[in-house]
């Protein structure tokens, strides 16, 4: 990916909570790599036209913190497909509420892999039925 923002609209934008802070104000990065896994996983189930389940995150990157109330859009690309599974680049960018410079604050490789009714993975079928 880029060093501006990917082009193309997010898999995901959300504004930051409370919630999603310690007392600190800065954002968990359990929660940040949890929307990642959220994004990655849209496009999987879209890629495989069914359910895709995470197997790994690969090279997890945290680049700057993220504070409540900020904007996050979480950009994901499919870079590679296998026979079952798929691995999707995956860029996390944080924006002020009132601002509109954005800046890139994780980025991870997450690896999914297409799963059948009986939870065993299948093939990826990219032919529409």
């Amino acid at each position: 990916m880029t060093d501006g923002p990917p082009q193309g609209q997010p898999a995901l934008r959300v504004t930051t909570m409370p919630a999603d802070a310690n007392p600190y104000g800065d954002i968990f990065g359990g929660w940040l790599m949890s929307q990642m896994d959220m994004a990655a996983g849209l496009t999987a189930a879209r890629h495989a036209r069914g359910r895709a389940v995470t197997i790994a995150v690969e090279a997890m990157q945290f680049h700057a913190p993220v504070a409540v109330g900020d904007e996050v859009s979480v950009y994901a690309e499919l870079v590679k497909t296998g026979r079952t599974s798929m691995t999707i680049e995956v860029e996390a960018w944080r924006r002020g509420r009132h601002v509109e410079e954005q800046c890139r604050v994780t980025q991870a490789r997450f690896v999914f892999v297409a799963i059948d009714e009986n939870r065993r993975p299948r093939s990826i079928n990219t032919v529409q039925s």
